[in-house]
């Protein structure tokens, strides 16, 4: 099977940025939806969600390119998208840099992960984080449209720009 036929990690973070995007601005645009009630991680409300998402990214982020956590930041949808942007950025440095290491292991060291499946590859972290977004957005996508806040935004893969 041709690898052109696969998506890279490059577009699926292109995707991921797009959307994040379109997000941040819906947002913004619709002050009410940030205090929508949200049970989702217990996050509390849809602020805490879009924290929720941006901070995951950051952190996974941060791991792949072993620089320290930090916590996730509080407040508006402008500082915590701050994290979406630091985390694009690593993952992006990580991307085109040099030969990052993708099959190099990485290890769970998390309590709640058994110990047998604490071993994976670097790539699957960066894709866990991605696509751990994506899935999200699509919550966010439901609880905006219940609660009378319909996104106008094409989050679909398909409506995806860095994809041809």
């Amino acid at each position: 099977m041709s690898s052109e036929l696969g998506i890279s990690l490059a577009e699926l973070l292109a995707w991921n940025d797009q959307a994040a995007h379109s997000w941040k601005s819906h947002l913004q645009a619709n002050a009410a939806l940030l205090e929508v009630a949200c049970d989702i991680g217990n996050t509390g409300n849809v602020l805490g969600f879009a924290r929720h998402i941006w901070g995951a990214e950051q952190r996974w982020a941060r791991r792949l390119a072993a620089l320290e956590n930090k916590d996730a930041v509080t407040g508006p949808v402008e500082t915590l998208f701050a994290m979406h942007v630091e985390a694009a950025e690593l993952f992006g440095g990580l991307i085109d840099g040099p030969d990052a290491s993708w099959a190099e292991p990485y290890i769970l060291n998390f309590d709640w992960v058994p110990e047998d499946m604490r071993r994976v590859s670097r790539r699957k972290i960066a894709l866990h984080s991605l696509f751990h977004s994506q899935r999200h957005y699509a919550q966010l996508a439901t609880l905006a449209r219940v609660a009378g806040f319909p996104a106008q935004f094409r989050g679909d893969l398909l409506f995806c720009a860095a994809l041809p």
